[in-house]
Order: structure tokens, then C-alpha cells, then sequence
């Protein structure tokens, strides 16, 4: 499946909310519809916020295949390395090697800049596994998540 990156617009904003939604939701179960519903809304306006202040610079992108919106990649660059901000697929996109590709072509990106590619991942996250296998090595830990890096000489 071919996969492409294209600027986020204004007009993602829907569409962002779902995704968010679609992976969010998993990790609330039992929780009643409106109270989820409210409880996913707060948590996508403050992840949102979050983001753009803390990585003004960084490219926000959808994830598109065959022409249709299927995720995001949010990534920021510094001299000192690039960081993978955020990288989600809607659940229906998973495990058909889109994730694999896009990181990739993230590692090939770092690659040629001569920098280190750098993410964080939640503990209970199963894309470790993936960061993993593409040969992302543990680097510590931030409160839940697991800070993982990828260096050139890691292939």
C-alpha cells in the first residue's frame, strides 16, 4: 500500500479528531459514550495545543493512502537530531507496513542529514515492537514513556 505525506490544513481538523479518537478510545474502556466523548475532546484540544507549542517549527502532515486520509506524522528537526513527534494510523490501516515505510523514509531523512531519529513511546504502546525491529534502540525513560533512538550505525 503506497502511503503519502501532505501538509495538514485547517480542513483536517475533523479528521484529526477522529483519529485521535479511534486510537484514544482503546485505552478507555468501559467508560460511557458522552463521558468519552468529552474526555477524548479535552485530551485532542490540549494535544494540539501542546504540540504547536512546544515544536512551533515542526512539519504536521496527514498520512494519506490512496488519496484518503489514514493518519499523521508530526516531526520537528534541531541540529542535534530529528524527533518523531507523533506518528498515529487509523486502527483500520494498521499492520499493512504503512507505519514501516514511513519510518523508513524517516530513517533515510536522518540518514543523509547525519542525525540521529528520536521518539517517545507510551510503555503500553505495541509500535515498540516495530520501532524495535527497525532497529530504534532504548535511550531511558520519560514518566510513561520510553525514549528510543535510531543512529545510522544501528543497520
Amino acid at each position: 500500500m503506497n502511503a503519502a505525506l501532505r501538509s495538514e490544513t485547517g480542513n483536517d481538523r475533523e479528521f484529526l479528531r477522529r483519529l485521535f479518537g479511534e486510537v484514544r478510545a482503546r485505552e478507555l474502556p468501559g467508560l460511557a459514550q458522552p463521558m468519552l466523548r468529552q474526555l477524548l475532546d479535552m485530551q485532542f484540544a490540549a494535544q494540539q495545543q501542546s504540540y504547536r507549542q512546544a515544536y512551533p517549527g515542526a512539519r504536521f502532515d496527514i498520512i494519506e493512502v490512496e488519496g484518503a486520509p489514514a493518519g499523521r506524522l508530526v516531526l520537528a528537526q534541531s541540529s542535534e537530531a530529528l524527533l518523531l513527534v507523533d506518528i498515529a494510523l487509523l486502527p483500520a490501516c494498521c499492520g499493512q507496513g504503512i507505519g514501516s515505510a514511513l519510518l523508513r523514509g524517516l530513517q533515510r531523512q536522518a540518514a543523509a542529514g547525519g542525525l540521529p531519529l528520536r521518539l517517545h513511546v507510551a510503555l503500553n504502546n505495541p509500535a515498540e515492537a516495530l520501532y524495535r525491529r527497525l532497529g530504534f534502540k532504548e535511550t531511558g525513560m520519560s514518566g510513561m514513556h520510553r525514549t528510543m533512538e535510531w543512529e545510522n550505525d544501528n543497520d
